[in-house]
């Protein structure tokens, strides 16, 4: 059996014997295709394991760069207590217009700070207006800015912050030093930050699924 066909069905067994059944969640995926957004959403194992992530940090605060069409935003906000919020980045207007009929859907909006433009200056912005650090950052935007995005992650950080990078593995790509893909170029510098930062520790994981071979970064903020 081709391998890829293999990921799929393990991921599908899993989903089936461990991801409660969710016609909301089904729905916002459904709404997603239908406007035509990227089908490169958060599958629904990725969207359980950052919501355990933040049940079991305990974050009251999230910040997410790339927000699409909501769905990994509304696995985060189901986790968040009463008076958690998320702040969500999102380039594209009709990404996010989506994500606000989805959030609205899934009657989390309250929690739910959506910010529409480039993600660096809505980061800025947030700077002037003095933000408080976030318990969580999820970086799941354009990969050539993601050490932009690291460092802004660090200056909304505080010690206990966890911050978590998807797609990170670009195929095996990752390791490739002569790549003219700006994407796996700033996954590159982005692990060369990790590695002179001292502020985090942090891991990687390789991933194969439904969406094929991949990875994510997962650090904290330990000074």
């Amino acid at each position: 059996m081709e391998q890829q066909t293999v990921w799929r069905q393990v991921d599908r067994y899993f989903e089936e014997r461990i991801i409660e059944h969710d016609p909301i969640l089904e729905q916002v995926l459904h709404e997603n295709r239908k406007a035509g957004l990227p089908a490169i959403d958060v599958t629904p194992l990725q969207g359980k394991l950052l919501h355990l992530l933040v049940m079991m940090h305990g974050s009251r605060r999230i910040l997410e760069i790339g927000t699409l069409g909501g769905y990994s935003t509304i696995w985060m906000a189901r986790a968040l207590p009463p008076d958690g919020k998320i702040v969500t980045l999102e380039l594209e207007p009709r990404h996010a217009k989506v994500a606000e009929q989805n959030l609205i859907l899934a009657n989390v909006k309250d929690k739910v700070d959506i910010r529409v433009g480039p993600a660096l200056d809505q980061l800025a912005k947030m700077k002037e207006e003095s933000v408080e650090p976030f318990d969580l950052v999820f970086i799941d935007a354009d990969k050539a800015n993601i050490p932009n995005y690291l460092r802004w992650a660090l200056r909304f950080s505080r010690p206990g912050t966890v911050i978590i990078c998807d797609n990170v593995v670009r195929n095996g790509e990752v390791i490739n030093g002569m790549s003219s893909d700006p994407n796996v170029n700033g996954v590159r510098s982005f692990f060369d930050m990790l590695a002179d930062e001292q502020r985090v520790t942090a891991t990687a994981v390789q991933t194969v699924g439904s969406k094929g071979y991949d990875g994510f970064s997962i650090g904290i903020v330990t000074a």
